[in-house]
């Protein structure tokens, strides 16, 4: 299967990536990266896959011959656009990614725009859902492979907790991106400022702050993948995404570049006007940069802008999503009933076999090194010192534990040992 050997190579690159970034020694990745021509590779594959969650997957999940006998081949699907994401994430913030990507990063700049659209509609009213309830769930991860099939509402609910997670890794993206803006094809600063207008996009994530709500009283942001409940004294700390949104902004605002095509009309300058409720001495202190914004919107405040000049401009668009719309327009029932029969109905000895090189491809040490947090049980939660001596993929306090899963953990043990 040669879409799942692709599948194992970015998501060893995305681990690479993290390590070598954390140590900071990334630049081996950037220059194989650059060098070998992958970001508009990277961007098209990012896209196409989400097309298919779009498109492909709610067919899936309401066919009536859809019972997979493992749901985690369809994981690795909807994985896929994490790894991808996640990966330029770490990458993007070079500049010679950002010029690698040539004409394809309006593509990943209109991609980006989607997912932060998604995120400021997001209610700050609703639940918090973490990322413990993705792992806790039977499709998140190799071991899990169970042998009775899993609701579809299960899938499409493991589809909306990454979904999040996803919006949140392509807001450091365009953020990365507006760091390089002299290094963008001509049209990409149009596209941002006036086609998809990301100041004020970007107002209403400062205004919404969906990585933040309050439950029970209790003031919790979400970070390094999950919920924390936030101590009063920390509760007017910046947070690494609130951090994201104010350089983009800065990026976007203060540039004489952006300044002269950016339409400041009776909308927009109300919009953006709103900024200075949340320019605190207390949020300068941590963001010196934002004395410069906060100048400008006093400057703002008591001005009239002059309009952009109607210049005669050849535009470049985007290109890549709406030729695999067209490519596939009427084809999504057909494409989906194909990938079931095809794709999601491996025999026993092709689900073995996945489930050993999955295994090699999510490293165990490898993913201890990643992990923030220490195991856990898979039983009762506490933190756990022993693991399964088969299949080495599964975490536990105790033997009691251990004997009280082995039914439940027994089918993908046998899979993976």
């Amino acid at each position: 299967r040669r879409w799942l050997r692709q599948h194992e190579s970015v998501e060893k690159l995305n681990m690479h990536g993290i390590l070598s970034a954390s140590a900071g020694q990334e630049q081996l990745l950037t220059e194989l990266l650059v060098s070998h021509a992958k970001i508009p590779v990277l961007i098209g594959e990012l896209i196409s896959v989400e097309i298919w969650k779009h498109k492909i997957f709610p067919v899936l999940c309401q066919l009536q011959d859809f019972k997979p006998r493992s749901t985690f081949p369809i994981y690795v699907v909807l994985h896929h656009e994490a790894s991808i994401i996640n990966l330029l994430e770490t990458v993007f913030f070079h500049k010679e990614i950002c010029e690698s990507a040539g004409d394809s990063v309006l593509d990943l700049i209109d991609y980006c725009h989607r997912k932060l659209t998604l995120l400021a509609a997001r209610s700050t009213k609703a639940p918090a859902v973490t990322s413990a309830e993705l792992r806790a769930e039977p499709l998140a991860s190799p071991s899990s492979m169970q042998a009775a099939p899993v609701p579809p509402q299960e899938l499409q609910k493991q589809a909306e907790v990454m979904e999040f997670e996803i919006s949140l890794k392509a807001l450091s993206v365009l953020r990365f991106i507006t760091d390089q803006l002299d290094s963008l094809p001509l049209s990409a600063l149009t596209r941002m400022l006036n086609t998809h207008n990301l100041p004020c996009l970007l107002v209403e994530l400062v205004e919404h702050c969906p990585w933040s709500c309050w439950e029970a009283g209790k003031l919790k942001k979400f970070e390094n993948g999950t919920w924390h409940t936030v101590p009063p004294e920390d509760q007017v700390k910046m947070t690494k995404l609130d951090g994201q949104v104010w350089l983009a902004l800065l990026n976007l605002l203060l540039s004489p570049e952006c300044q002269r095509k950016y339409r400041f009309d009776g909308f927009n300058k109300s919009q953006l006007l709103k900024l200075r409720a949340f320019l605190t001495d207390v949020l300068i202190d941590q963001l010196p940069n934002l004395v410069e914004m906060q100048r400008f919107l006093s400057y703002l405040a008591v001005t009239d802008p002059a309009p952009p000049k109607k210049d005669l401009i050849l535009e470049q668009v985007p290109v890549i999503r709406d030729h695999i719309l067209k490519k596939n327009s009427g084809k999504w029932e057909a494409i989906a009933k194909h990938q079931v029969k095809h794709a999601f109905s491996p025999t026993d000895e092709e689900l073995k076999l996945q489930a050993r090189r999955w295994a090699q491809t999510y490293s165990l040490d490898m993913m201890e090194a990643l992990a923030p947090d220490k195991p856990r049980c898979r039983v009762c939660g506490a933190e756990a010192a022993k693991r399964c001596s088969r299949c080495r993929n599964e975490w536990y306090c105790s033997r009691a534990c251990q004997v009280q899963h082995w039914q439940k953990h027994k089918p993908a043990c046998n899979l993976m040992a």
